[in-house]
């Protein structure tokens, strides 16, 4: 490839990433206006929960707090990679998928670890407050699901 074509593919990526970027943040702040009550609030503003089990949610949230920003912190390092790899790369490399995979792979990880968290506060709710719980998890999974 010559230095011309080089600097083509090199402009090109760029320019992706600077757009998949604006994009995403665009997303992040109109989302943001429009979110919907949070999985905290609508626990503990909606269920009218007693101390016994205010005392137990307190306990799996902050031992999840830990986990999730443990999480997080991958996520980012995976994205970090993944621009690494693209910012190295004259293309799609083995590189740059293997940082597509770590970045899905953390991202999994998050995933599956909030779901359990969910679980696990839904364990100190009585059947209706676990009922009314469900109701609100999956109306917020559907909204973010468009």
């Amino acid at each position: 490839m010559t230095a011309n074509g080089r600097f083509i593919v090199i402009t090109a990526l760029l320019a992706a990433l600077a757009s998949g970027a604006a994009t995403w943040a665009s997303a992040t702040w109109i989302m943001r206006e429009r979110q919907a009550p949070s999985l905290h609030s609508i626990v503990h503003d909606e269920l009218d929960l007693n101390a016994d089990q205010e005392r137990r949610l307190a306990a799996i949230e902050a031992r999840f707090a830990g986990r999730r920003q443990a999480l997080e912190a991958e996520v980012r390092a995976a994205n970090h990679e993944l621009a690494a790899a693209i910012a190295a790369s004259d293309g799609d490399t083995p590189q740059v998928q293997a940082a597509i995979d770590h970045f899905h792979a953390a991202m999994g990880d998050l995933q599956k670890a909030t779901i359990g968290h969910v679980f696990e506060m839904r364990s100190v709710m009585t059947p209706a407050q676990a009922e009314a719980f469900d109701a609100r998890v999956v109306e917020a999974l559907r909204q973010d699901a468009g």
